[in-house]
């Protein structure tokens, strides 16, 4: 059985991701499947364990780091977000495409290791737009938005480090793109 490829979406915070790989994550055609990204930060109140994250503690993050079981991690807010190894290989040698929602940091560090994988960053219809949408998600402090828009401004300064760039101004059409591109990717011998 051949192996599944890998498919990166990245974007800034509130940029409508979710919403966006909600829409094609099922589509038959992609033979998509995503791995649960493992966090050492306190589950919200509307999330479930194995489902929106694996929550661990920060010794067990550390630990994970130090064995080198992550394909990709970063630290955002005192807290870390990465991705097991493990579970995109067994994911992968099962024939899945595997689509990895990351951030930019991690994003860099999956094409240092699969340069062959495709790259979509999500861009906002404009800087208003986000902070509207990360100010709408959730209420959080005033220095966690800032913190929030600081660090979407320098993810929209690596666009030209992603394969292609996707405009988020009306998520139905993002969402085809991006389906688009990887029908195209996943269809393309290497």
């Amino acid at each position: 059985m051949e192996k599944g490829k890998l498919i990166i979406i990245s974007g800034p915070s509130g940029v409508g991701k979710n919403g966006i790989i909600e829409r094609f994550i099922n589509n038959p055609e992609l033979n998509l499947a995503q791995v649960i990204s493992m966090t050492s930060r306190e589950r919200r109140e509307s999330e479930r364990d194995g489902i929106h994250y694996d929550f661990v503690t920060r010794e067990y993050f550390e630990k994970a780091i130090s064995d080198n079981k992550l394909l990709e991690y970063t630290e955002f807010l005192g807290n870390y977000y990465g991705t097991p190894i493990d579970s995109v290989e067994r994911l992968r040698s099962l024939g899945k495409n595997v689509l990895l929602e990351v951030e930019a940091t991690g994003a860099k560090q999956i094409r240092k290791i699969f340069p062959n994988s495709v790259s979509v960053f999500i861009v906002p219809s404009s800087l208003a737009e986000l902070e509207k949408q990360i100010r709408e998600r959730r209420k959080e402090e005033e220095d966690v938005v800032a913190e929030r828009l600081n660090k979407a401004r320098s993810e929209l300064n690596l666009i030209s480090d992603y394969k292609f760039v996707v405009n988020n101004d009306d998520p139905e059409l993002a969402a085809e793109l991006c389906s688009l591109i990887i029908k195209r990717y996943i269809d393309k011998a290497d």
